[in-house]
């Protein structure tokens, strides 16, 4: 039985604290606590082991909490039957029937919800005409391509104009052009289905950034951060989101004030963005390697270091350059250059202080599991779980 638990509008997905277990039960995920707007698209982003995919079940009535709650549209649908839900569902395997034309496949969820067939043949062929495909109604999946098969499955996920849409890494399958034009498609229907919730599971961090309003960063069955794209890419809170959500370069530093930190080995004090961390603190820096420049004889910048260069990449339109400053890999993405710099040799790099973001200070807990520190605007009861366990720097690899 669906209940309303809100008279206000609510938002179109909303965990509350939702666990759930596994086999000899095994935590899949943890207290997961997380609100999707009406109309939004949510990236559920992490490596293998996460929890995304099992958050995705959950919502879609697969996977039965063990604790918490799921509420679509303000209405507590924990313990309901997935027909009852009324969302679609796309996943990476297309699951198309091989033996019904494509508007058989679209027209299958309709039938089974015991549409009228007039009313049908009426919204399989809108579903058709918005992935555009119409023309191709009468043919069988294995005629297609893995890019127009996609579109049959979204298709068919649309046909029963669900509130929320769930998408389980749905390009996975597709080759690296297929999925840049369906990303386009997805970006195109999101716009022209505006108070459609979608809630989308990837491991990669192109499609999130590039589809979702906000970003989940999830891993070792718990969510670890949540924000809108560019400001998890921008200034990223922890180290796994800096690492995983694009690339990037993690240099241990002492903070002097809040614009200012000191790393090891390098005699002058660094220019940061502004932190509320504590002074003294022990923390973590992150920079983007393509925000960071190697400079020319007598060039200037706001921050200057050494770095020895140990491998130059060549990446079409852009060089890589890798190597170690002050004994920290490091990193340097520029646009390709003319003269390289020689392995062995040191060169100087520079960068602003705007795009060296201080990471929270973590320590682990006497149970093994990732804290943030208290800020310098926080209470010691304020300390929180990143929601990622001791271990998760093997899985924080640069990307």
């Amino acid at each position: 039985m669906i209940t309303s638990t809100s008279t206000t509008r609510s938002p179109g997905i909303e965990f509350r604290n939702v666990t759930v277990r596994g086999s000899g039960g095994v935590v899949i995920l943890e207290d997961l606590t997380l609100s999707v707007g009406r109309g939004e698209v949510v990236a559920l982003l992490g490596p293998s082991g996460a929890g995304k995919t099992t958050a995705l079940r959950a919502v879609a009535g697969f996977a039965e909490p063990s604790a918490g709650q799921i509420l679509l549209s303000g209405k507590d649908v924990t313990h309901c039957e997935p027909r009852e839900r009324g969302i679609g569902m796309v996943v990476q395997n297309y699951a198309l029937f091989p033996h019904m034309t494509v508007a058989e496949n679209v027209a299958f969820g309709l039938k089974t919800r015991k549409i009228p067939r007039r009313e049908i043949a009426v919204r399989v062929g809108e579903a058709l005409e918005m992935v555009g495909m119409a023309d191709k109604a009468d043919r069988h999946p294995r005629t297609l391509s893995g890019g127009q098969q996609q579109r049959i499955a979204i298709a068919r996920a649309l046909a029963p104009r669900p509130e929320v849409l769930l998408f389980d890494e749905p390009l996975s399958a597709l080759d690296a052009q297929l999925r840049q034009g369906m990303l386009a498609e997805l970006g195109r229907l999101h716009r022209e289905l505006p108070d459609v919730t979608m809630l989308y599971v990837t491991h990669g961090q192109n499609e999130a950034l590039t589809l979702a309003d906000r970003i989940a960063v999830m891993a070792n069955s718990r969510l670890v951060e949540y924000g809108t794209a560019e400001k998890l890419y921008r200034d990223p809170e922890f180290e796994f989101t800096a690492r995983f959500l694009g690339s990037s370069n993690v240099l241990p530093v002492t903070i002097s004030s809040a614009t200012e930190a000191l790393l090891p080995g390098h005699p002058e004090l660094l220019k940061i963005a502004p932190t509320v961390q504590a002074a003294e603190l022990t923390a973590k820096l992150s920079l983007r390697p393509h925000r960071v420049i190697l400079l020319a004889a007598g060039e200037r910048a706001e921050n200057e270091l050494e770095m020895q260069v140990e491998e130059i990449q060549w990446r079409g339109s852009t060089h890589l350059i890798a190597g170690r400053v002050a004994g920290q890999p490091f990193a340097v993405e520029a646009l390709e250059l003319a003269e390289l710099p020689h392995p062995g040799t040191t060169v100087r790099i520079g960068f602003a202080a705007a795009d060296a973001v201080m990471l929270r200070a973590e320590t682990r807990n006497s149970e093994g599991v990732v804290v943030a520190l208290p800020t310098g605007s926080d209470t010691a009861a304020d300390t929180m779980a990143t929601g990622h366990p001791a271990g998760l720097g093997s899985l924080a690899v640069a990307s």
